[in-house]
């Protein structure tokens, strides 16, 4: 039988997740319904944002989820998608931005006196 890297979600999964530890659970389900409310940006415009950052960190779980829900709150695939966009962005500049430590090192190297 073929096992996947990622299970997919149950119920069963968050009932042992809720049952090893239910003050904690609880907890982060509250928090995550703060941080997802309309506030000063919309629900929306949060999930977008989500559907980036769950790109940028590679969370397949996150992916499908923020996807789902922004969805639900009106998304478009474009704005979706340019949302994916801009994770690819950001993981790309980081990795060009970073050049300079490579740059940095590099030279600092070829200053050292020869022994």
């Amino acid at each position: 039988m073929e096992h996947s890297l990622y299970p997919n979600p149950s119920k069963e999964l968050v009932q042992k997740r809720k049952d090893l530890a239910p003050e904690i659970y609880a907890a982060f389900q509250s928090f995550s319904q703060r941080v997802f409310a309309d506030g000063a940006l919309p629900s929306k415009t949060k999930e977008l944002i989500a559907v980036a950052v769950a790109h940028v960190t590679q969370c397949p779980y996150c992916i499908r989820s923020h996807s789902k829900r922004a969805r639900l709150r009106g998304a478009t695939g474009q704005e979706i998608m340019e949302a994916v966009w801009v994770a690819a962005e950001m993981r790309a500049g980081a990795g060009w931005a970073h050049s300079a430590l490579a740059f940095d090192e590099t030279e600092r190297e070829a200053a050292k006196p020869a022994s």
